[in-house]
């Protein structure tokens, strides 16, 4: 159970990609949800003269807000940042405020690798990870991660995407030590896919790529470490590797 969970984001559609899961068991359990986003996410488009900054930055606050509202979660906020720039920023405190304003009693964010890499992402799991030691640690702290099934069975269609490209290693953590897996089906698939669906301008082209039926379960299981675990097992990573 996570109880009232607070989600800290980079982008829209990185809560969905990452934790819709984890967020419609939490709203059908009746638990508070609240998610930050540092972004609009406006320069993500291969066509900016068609999409300017300023043009898709509104449709997607208008699509992270109708993904959301798939998962019957109401409390958002886009912090605004500059895509692709958040590695400029500090938002420690901000983040810092709203743990304080929330009192959560799980955070998921994204590992310090940042998943895919994105500089973005980096910089909002460490500001996350600052202000949740700030805050005395008191809440749960979970990084999205993945398990060598996952690397497994997707590793082919990651690879000829590039989803690895502006990552050493993707992040790769065994089911024993995870804090939480989310394996979806049924109706509770069919969140997760709406919700992905709804981030259309990002979400189409890669529809379109895989076919319907590949990306409906592609995504469809939800993979989270606790932070001191995670701390643990890359220390343990760095000696062996040091020996």
């Amino acid at each position: 159970m996570t109880g009232t969970l607070l989600g800290v984001w980079a982008h829209p559609d990185d809560e969905a990609y990452l934790s819709a899961g984890l967020m419609a068991e939490a709203r059908r359990r009746g638990d508070r949800v609240v998610v930050m986003t540092a972004t609009a996410g406006e320069h993500g488009t291969g066509d900016p003269d068609r999409w300017p900054p300023d043009r898709l930055g509104r449709l997607r606050r208008q699509e992270l807000r109708t993904s959301l509202a798939v998962l019957e979660v109401h409390e958002y906020q886009v912090l605004g940042l500059p895509d692709g720039g958040c590695l400029d920023h500090d938002a420690c405190a901000t983040i810092a405020g709203l743990i304080e304003d929330v009192q959560p009693d799980t955070i998921v964010t994204f590992g310090p690798e940042g998943m895919t890499g994105h500089p973005d992402h980096r910089a909002v799991s460490a500001w996350t990870t600052t202000a949740w030691h700030g805050s005395g640690r008191r809440a749960r702290l979970w990084y999205a991660t993945l398990t060598p099934s996952f690397h497994a069975a997707w590793g082919a269609l990651n690879d000829r995407i590039g989803l690895w490209a502006d990552v050493e290693r993707p992040p790769c953590i065994e089911e024993r030590d995870l804090a939480r897996s989310v394996h979806l089906d049924g109706a509770l698939l069919d969140q997760k896919v709406d919700a992905l669906r709804a981030h259309a301008s990002q979400t189409t082209p890669l529809l379109d790529l895989v076919g319907a039926g590949t990306y409906r379960v592609w995504w469809r299981t939800e993979s989270f470490v606790d932070a001191m675990t995670h701390h643990r097992l890359t220390e343990h990573d760095l000696i062996g590797a040091r020996q």
